[in-house]
């Protein structure tokens, strides 16, 4: 069993910790968190103890680190920890400042390092992402991707999120690279606050419709909003010479009750946390494979920094209301 720290004891740290501590082959040791209490209540939920950043690190027996921390810090906890010879699963994004993501990619170029795109580790866009790969739908021409929350996040997290293309869009743009199999070489983006204006007062967009132009030429749709009005739409299209493939929502059952009136079925799953459950697994299980020495990270730095690279564009278009070259 390999020990592991977490740097982090809020709502997605708190998903980190107790996969780690489930899974077979990783000891959670300790839980950092600059609010005691948070991390004196998850670690002692997990089996773990409390500790300062640097008790945890100068552990020779802990050889990895989860970084699920407040996003100004991911950058500077994960530093701290490579220095210290540990393997690093950091949650995106690496940092809100482009600059510093680029300055500091020689430090992470060994292959210790693991980022948090899970979406990557859903089941569904898995599998769909290995016919791709197997061309089953032939040469890939398009791709729709839509992923719209339920409902707005508190305005306090708005604030310090970075925007929307940074903080939410950001994953799409990671799935947008890995399904093409190839670099965004132009973003079109446009954007505006369709659901609440007290998100415009905070310097940010709740809705935004984004085309991706790929190095060879293929086009990527993509649909965000902040509310959605009937659940967590997460759905993924790709189109081909030789047909379509989707990926659909999850929702709580698959029952449908059919009658006169029409057709009843339960809503799609209402937030991220249990929509990418098995993602946040497989991502722990993807973790404890690089620890075990069996596979190097399937998410790299420079994976984090080239979905950045695209925010940073979309950003820029959105604001000049015109295509911009990443």
């Amino acid at each position: 069993m390999h020990a592991v720290a977490i740097v982090g004891a809020g709502r997605i740290g708190a998903i980190h910790a107790r996969n780690a501590a489930a899974n077979a082959r990783l000891r959670l040791a300790y839980v950092v968190d600059p609010i005691a209490d948070a991390a004196t209540r998850l670690a002692r939920a997990c089996g773990a103890q409390s500790a300062g950043l640097e008790d945890a690190l100068s552990d020779p027996e802990v050889k990895g680190v989860i970084v699920a921390s407040s996003t100004d810090t991911h950058l500077e906890v994960a530093l701290k920890a490579i220095e210290a010879g540990k393997s690093v699963f950091c949650e995106k994004p690496i940092d809100l400042s482009l600059e510093k993501v680029q300055r500091n990619a020689p430090v992470f170029s060994s292959g210790n390092f693991f980022l948090g795109f899970n979406r990557r580790f859903d089941p569904n866009f898995a599998e769909l992402w290995r016919k791709l790969r197997g061309g089953e739908i032939g040469r890939l021409e398009t791709l729709h991707i839509i992923s719209h929350d339920p409902a707005p996040p508190p305005l306090s997290y708005i604030g310090a999120s970075g925007g929307l293309f940074r903080d939410m869009t950001i994953h799409d743009f990671d799935m947008a690279r890995w399904l093409a199999g190839e670099e965004v070489a132009e973003v079109y983006a446009a954007g505006g606050c369709l659901v609440d204006e007290k998100i415009a007062d905070h310097g940010d967009i709740d809705t935004a419709k984004i085309i991706l132009k790929t190095a060879s030429g293929r086009l990527v749709f993509i649909s965000n909003t902040r509310r959605s009005g009937y659940g967590y739409d997460q759905r993924i299209e790709a189109y081909g010479a030789k047909g379509r493939l989707a990926a659909g929502n999850m929702r709580e059952t698959t029952v449908e009750h059919w009658s006169t009136e029409g057709c009843v079925s339960d809503a799609p799953m209402d937030f991220f946390l249990e929509r990418y459950a098995a993602a946040y697994v497989n991502e722990m299980e993807h973790f404890a494979d690089m620890l075990s020495g069996d596979a190097s990270p399937t998410v790299t730095y420079d994976d984090g920094l080239q979905a950045q690279k695209i925010s940073e564009s979309a950003l820029r278009s959105a604001r000049n209301n015109r295509p911009v070259k990443v």
